[in-house]
């Protein structure tokens, strides 16, 4: 066994730093938004879905090159609400949504953190709103799923956090508005409500 000196054990190497991070970079499948799109269709149903979410990929790239080509494009909000009972796929299609915002270099990660009223909310004062944005911070480049969003206004009484969690939700979803989206989901006519 090579002893080393105490010159050597203090000295990083570029070598050191390339052998430390090597497995960080390794090469891997680069998704295109048609392998998600193929994914997508192969969903039984959904045909309302499939075609919103072609929509807004083609959207999406019109933006893109009215941009590259030096002309004025509306602004891409990546934030949406998905109405519907539980069983319908709102989450999938949700991870699919920020697989194919990856693809289309608008979030660098494009994973999807899943959040609840209990993990947004606190039940002391103050609490809610760090709580939150930790969760949020836990996103950032991603898709934020929050289902049943509804629940978050809908309890009543003075000890209720959840217009806190809403408030600081709403200033992250503007603040981080490139960098974040924000997928609110639940029942229709509560997600009404919520809206």
């Amino acid at each position: 066994v090579d002893k080393l000196s105490d010159e050597e054990l203090l000295t990083i190497k570029v070598e050191d730093v390339t052998t430390a991070v090597k497995d960080e970079f390794e090469d891997e499948h680069v998704e295109t938004v048609e392998e998600i799109m193929a994914e997508l269709n192969q969903m039984v149903g959904l045909s309302e879905i499939k075609q919103n979410v072609l929509t807004l990929i083609n959207f999406i790239r019109t933006q893109k090159r009215l941009i590259a080509n030096g002309h004025e494009a509306d602004e891409i909000t990546l934030h949406s609400v998905f109405f519907g009972p539980p069983g319908t796929g709102k989450t999938t299609v949700a991870r699919l949504i920020g697989r194919i915002y990856k693809a289309l270099d608008l979030l660098a990660k494009g994973h999807l953190v899943e959040a609840t009223r209990a993990d947004l909310v606190a039940e002391f004062v103050g609490q809610t709103a760090i709580k939150t944005n930790q969760v949020i911070d836990s996103a950032m480049y991603g898709v934020l799923f929050i289902d049943e969003a509804y629940s978050l206004t809908s309890a009543k009484g003075s000890n209720d956090f959840g217009s806190e969690a809403v408030t600081a939700l709403l200033k992250r979803m503007d603040d981080e508005r490139d960098k974040l989206a924000v997928i609110v989901a639940g029942y229709t006519e509560e997600m009404q409500q919520l809206i």
